[in-house]
């Protein structure tokens, strides 16, 4: 790679520039922080309990649980019991939102969790691997007085995980199990103002269907929704950022089409990173609140899995192009070893989003840790990516551990070689360790702030001002990792000022006559090496 900007920028500009990019980081933490709202509000729902009166189940009735045309609601099941009603007649019935509000586009995704509250008795425990069917139909509207229109229905199983912190004696009887929260629906957009739940739990004692698994008192939902504030906010930061990443990349791929030279692999490699950069930037998500775009969750997880897969490849190659250890390189053949891991990881999570989101996008109500079998696959797909994970890691240790031995040999000789070639070596060796002190603190910042994120309470109180910690995380380590990009292909696109100028301009007298000449191993494709000599005047192919 020719020489850079960064080998040429003087100290002075280089500790502007990152001082400049240290206000913009500022400014992204603190949108999320002071400007943003929370990132999610959850709200919990407790479902009524409605009588299906009706002799010949009709598919097409939804059961509202307050309102004009509010079902026959019952308070519990003894009261079911005293009208010897049966347990395939009861609908537990959910209308989100709560009463007098409305859900947005704005707000992006709904996730649902669900819990029981099952009551124990000693003649109707929970068996060990207990299993739920329920039977769920998802209904929407726009307003207060259209009827329902129906949006899903399933029938579903979820595996009981449930334990009972006391004794099982007669003493005990009427005791809440403790029960894990079971996933339950998402979907991918939220278009409508009004989701009705119908939720039943059919019974059939001799396909053993729903035995065994206690005696449920009531359904708990809990719906959490991206906040429409936050929403407006991000999009506009990644409105900013996609023209703020296109415009370097333009500039950055212009320098370099400039050069008598073709790109070599380290220059193509900091253009893929910016397009993929721009790809996860670009604010498509504007059109999914006029749209119901289902799959957008489905779709933001792709382009995050394009970029991190860019950026461990950009690392990988990055490394391999400073080992100075003159072997021929310049080829991306060269490292399918390092990059194999990183593509057959991605491609393991690929499938493993595929089977949960690719199948929601016509069932909400699936989940792929529903089942044994759905779960163990998931594991294996975890597994072999996190195996792919370690193996890449290994590889850049071992690839860096060879960079910085290379260096040191190379420091211990640089005073006896040429002036031109000291320049060459003194360059590389500054380019390789300011990338690997910024990658490092992007790292460490990043899971500085993610822990903190899950450990604290969701917000600071600082003075008159409330810091929303997770929007500050989200905000900033995007920003983060946009500024990293940016920064990237600014400071390593080629340079056009020549080199030796200001390092001879004191000894113009010792050395006139003399040819300054950087060497850069530049290997094409083709194999054979080519040394490129620049001369004071001008560069010569």
């Amino acid at each position: 790679m020719a020489g850079a900007i960064i080998e040429n920028m003087s100290t002075k500009k280089l500790v502007i520039m990152g001082v400049i990019l240290l206000l913009f980081q500022a400014v992204a933490f603190v949108v999320g922080g002071l400007m943003a709202p929370g990132t999610t509000t959850p709200i919990q729902y407790m479902a009524t309990k409605c009588v299906d009166t009706t002799k010949y189940r009709q598919e097409s009735k939804w059961f509202m649980p307050w309102g004009p045309n509010q079902c026959d609601k019952i308070r519990n099941f003894d009261e079911a019991m005293a009208k010897k009603i049966e347990a395939n007649n009861i609908v537990f019935a959910v209308h989100i939102p709560l009463p007098e509000n409305e859900m947005s586009p704005w707000f992006q995704f709904m996730l649902v969790i669900l819990q029981f509250d099952i009551a124990f008795k000693m003649d109707n425990q929970i068996e060990d691997g207990a299993i739920a069917t329920i039977d769920v139909g998802l209904a929407y509207r726009d307003d207060t007085v259209s009827d329902w229109t129906e949006m899903a229905h399933s029938f579903e199983q979820r595996k009981l995980s449930c334990k009972l912190t006391t004794a099982k004696t007669f003493e005990n009887e009427g005791h809440y199990y403790d029960c894990d929260p079971l996933p339950f629906m998402e979907l991918g957009s939220v278009s409508h103002k009004y989701y009705l739940l119908n939720i039943r739990l059919p019974v059939n004692e001799r396909k053993k269907v729903n035995v065994g698994i206690g005696e449920i008192k009531d359904i708990n939902l809990v719906s959490i929704h991206q906040n429409g504030g936050f929403t407006k906010v991000w999009f506009a930061m990644k409105t900013f950022l996609t023209l703020s990443i296109l415009i370097i990349m333009i500039w950055y791929w212009r320098r370099i089409t400039l050069m008598r030279r073709p790109p070599v692999l380290l220059e193509k490699v900091i253009l893929a990173l910016g397009i993929s950069m721009t790809f996860i930037n670009i604010p498509v998500e504007w059109f999914s609140v006029g749209f119901n775009w289902t799959w957008m969750l489905l779709f933001g997880d792709i382009r995050q899995g394009i970029f991190y897969s860019m950026l461990l490849s950009f690392w990988i190659i990055f490394c391999g192009e400073h080992l100075m250890d003159q072997t021929a390189r310049n080829r991306f053949s060269i490292y399918w070893k390092q990059v194999g891991p990183i593509v057959f990881g991605s491609f393991c999570l690929f499938i493993f989003d595929m089977c949960e989101r690719g199948v929601q996008l016509t069932n909400p109500f699936y989940s792929i840790w529903a089942s044994d079998v759905g779960t163990e696959l998931a594991m294996a797909f975890i597994i072999v990516a996190g195996i792919c994970a370690c193996l890449y890691f290994l590889f850049l240790c071992f690839m860096v551990f060879q960079v910085f031995r290379n260096i040191s040999g190379k420091r211990t000789s640089l005073p006896a070689m040429s002036k031109a070639r000291r320049l060459h070596y003194e360059g590389l060796i500054f380019r390789f360790k300011f990338l690997m002190l910024v990658t490092l603190t992007c790292a460490a910042m990043t899971v500085i702030f993610f822990i903190i994120s899950q450990v604290n309470e969701g917000h600071w109180h600082w003075g008159d001002y409330t810091v929303q910690v997770n929007s500050a995380f989200f905000t900033g380590i995007y920003g983060m990792w946009n500024l990293y990009v940016f920064a990237i292909m600014f400071l390593y696109a080629p340079s056009h000022k020549r080199y030796g100028d200001e390092q001879s301009s004191g000894d113009t007298g010792a050395n006139s006559g003399e040819e300054i000449q950087l060497t850069t191993t530049i290997t094409h494709v083709d194999g054979p090496t080519e040394i490129y000599k620049m001369t004071g005047k001008e560069a010569q192919e």
